[in-house]
């Protein structure tokens, strides 16, 4: 299996070593690091470095590392584009859950990263959080964002998601597989009612590493060794047998990886 978006490198995994020898015995042969911000390259690009085969880099700025700094964010984002294979850019996107102070640099940061994605033929991750109160969708700003721009070879994942039906096939429409992750397996997260009306092959896996564990390990520290929990979600959602979900969403991962 494929983890599609796990923050391996953060501080929390001080055990990483070990951490990736669970994720190998769980038949985890890769994980995909999405970047944040500047501060978080180094540590990304070591593991990289480390493990060149199973752990893959993104190279993009997270919605939620957007200040007014953002200008040199993104110079220094591609910059490392410019000098290393990233095969995507990531995570990307818009999250107006905790502040709304930037959010219109969160566009603007958004945009640029999208022209870029198109421009290099690189597939993306995209990062959507509403609001708490949600008076603000992120997913649908996102996806308007992405029909009004229009760009050529766009493609990707929308990261955790959480939408709805509707939600789930207008992010298809659009050309991008649903990151299926924790939340799958939480008793009010809501994809049980999605996931069985989705065909397996617009689902990819992810955990998020460090964040939102799926259950039984919820609220603890999230690792890609838990990856095959949210693949049995899927599989019994689908009501197919766990090899099948396993074999799909990593042909189907790869596909965007080979592209």
């Amino acid at each position: 299996m494929i983890d599609t978006h796990a923050h391996i490198y953060d501080l929390q995994f001080e055990d990483k070593d070990a951490m990736l020898m669970a994720a190998q015995d769980q038949n985890v042969s890769q994980i995909w690091m999405p970047n944040c911000a500047r501060e978080t390259i180094d540590a990304m690009m070591a593991l990289a470095e480390r493990y060149p085969d199973r752990c893959l880099p993104m190279m993009g700025l997270h919605p939620c590392y957007v200040t007014e700094t953002v200008e040199e964010e993104l110079a220094a984002v591609e910059s490392w584009l410019n000098r290393y294979p990233f095969f995507a850019i990531g995570e990307i996107g818009l999250d107006f859950y905790w502040d709304l102070t930037h959010i219109d640099r969160q566009f603007e940061a958004f945009t640029v990263q999208l022209q870029w994605a198109s421009q290099r033929n690189l597939p993306i991750s995209i990062h959507s959080r509403s609001a708490k109160d949600g008076s603000r969708n992120a997913f649908a700003e996102a996806a308007d964002l992405i029909e009004k721009l229009a760009l050529p070879n766009l493609t990707g994942i929308f990261h955790c998601f959480v939408g709805t039906v509707d939600e789930a096939r207008r992010a298809i429409d659009l050309g991008f597989k649903l990151g299926i992750g924790g939340v799958s397996t939480f008793k009010n997260g809501g994809l049980d009612t999605v996931i069985p009306h989705i065909d397996l092959e617009h689902l990819v896996l992810e955990t998020d590493a460090p964040y939102l564990a799926p259950v039984p390990y919820r609220g603890k520290r999230n690792e890609p060794a838990y990856l095959k929990l949210i693949a049995q979600r899927v599989a019994d959602l689908k009501q197919l047998p766990l090899e099948q979900v396993a074999e799909q969403t990593t042909r189907t991962s790869r596909q965007l990886l080979d592209r």
